[in-house]
């Protein structure tokens, strides 16, 4: 009976944490929130706009590349399956290149990559 007692609080004590801590790190993980893949693909083409918007008026570097770079944080929700994923994963190869661009003050030629960035997430869209 001792043993049975035993067994079962451990039980219950390893379904508690388990319940518990699961629950709490999904809501601590660095306050971030998840998209569906359209939405998120939605967004980086709306942050992508935003940061080809901000080359043509002449903004600086930094800024456009907060802007890149947010966008690819949202890249990050966008895993509906395998082919969207290599096709997010081409779109990322193109935006990394303008961010580089960005991040090394040449703006000059950074809109054909935003606009091939945004060509390729909209494909990507249908794909889903």
């Amino acid at each position: 009976m001792k043993t049975i007692k035993t067994i079962v609080l451990s039980s219950l004590i390893a379904l508690a944490m388990g319940a518990f801590s699961s629950a709490t790190m999904a809501e601590s993980m660095d306050a971030r929130i998840s998209y569906a893949p359209a939405d998120a693909i939605d967004m980086m083409i709306g942050e992508l706009k935003k940061a080809k918007l901000a080359a043509a008026e002449g903004k600086s570097g930094e800024e456009v590349y907060k802007l890149i770079k947010q966008s690819m944080d949202y890249g990050k929700d966008v895993n509906a399956n395998d082919v969207v994923d290599r096709e997010r994963s081409r779109a990322n190869e193109t935006i990394k290149k303008a961010r580089s661009m960005a991040k090394s003050n040449q703006m000059t030629g950074i809109d054909e990559h935003l606009d091939k960035a945004i060509q390729q997430l909209e494909h990507m869209k249908t794909l889903i």
